[in-house]
């Protein structure tokens, strides 16, 4: 037993060279192929130039040299129809007292909360700049005293608001507009003072209030051919335009 165990393992370890020999060849064929292979060259991936990028936004201060896509941010400057509710004029004075009015009148009995933000908010033109955005706008809702939950509260009150213009001034008639007139012919601004009156099941409340409407009319070229819009307002007596 002992010679015959002996015997098989002096066998074994005379074929182990040719063995590790054969192992070895077999593993340098293998990296070698590998190394033959190459990934395919991938040229550099072109980039849009930035020229490219700016043309596509036309400037409110040049000519547009490019048409505008329409998107969530800024409007067609061909676009003829007005939003539910918001004059079709060239009168900016017209649309700046409207626009004032429509502001701070709100009617819990008929509308939510958000049918309210979202009929005054399709009024926000928002430009190609982007230099209001809808963080303004937001900002200047609540600014008018009304937010989601003052809104709820008096829902259950059955709260409404209305206004009436008082008198409104605009453009030369306003001492910061001459002293720091608007970037384009075309923009116009209005400071008007509204008549309020609040009314719910616990009584009424009667006051004036200020608010700025800024308007954008041809022939600048962010504008409609053939309409004014309003771009945006301020509600906030630290951006009360006088």
């Amino acid at each position: 037993m002992k010679s015959t165990w002996l015997a098989h393992r002096d066998g074994t370890g005379r074929r182990r060279p040719w063995i590790l020999l054969l192992v070895a060849a077999v593993v340098v064929a293998g990296i070698a192929a590998v190394l033959s292979i190459r990934p395919p060259e991938v040229g550099p991936v072109a980039s849009t130039p930035e020229s490219a990028v700016t043309a596509a936004v036309a400037s409110p201060t040049a000519k547009a040299t490019a048409v505008e896509p329409p998107t969530m941010t800024s409007s067609p400057a061909d676009q003829s129809a007005a939003p539910a509710g918001e004059p079709s004029t060239l009168d900016f004075r017209q649309l700046a007292n409207i626009a004032a009015r429509t502001i701070y009148t709100w009617d819990t009995r008929t509308a939510t909360y958000s049918e309210t933000y979202g009929r005054l908010r399709s009024w926000w033109h928002v430009l190609p700049d982007d230099s209001n955005p809808l963080t303004i706008f937001a900002q200047q809702f609540e600014a008018t005293g009304t937010n989601a939950a003052a809104y709820a509260s008096l829902t259950g009150a059955k709260g409404y608001r209305t206004a009436q213009p008082a008198n409104s001034s605009c453009d030369e008639q306003l001492a910061q507009y001459v002293q720091q007139p608007p970037p384009w012919v075309g923009m116009h601004v209005c400071a008007v003072t509204l008549s309020v009156e609040e009314h719910t099941t616990s009584g009424d409340n009667k006051y004036t209030a200020p608010v700025s409407i800024v308007v954008n009319c041809p022939p600048a070229v962010s504008a409609p051919a053939d309409r004014c819009e309003m771009v945006a307002f301020y509600a906030a007596p630290e951006r009360i335009v006088y």
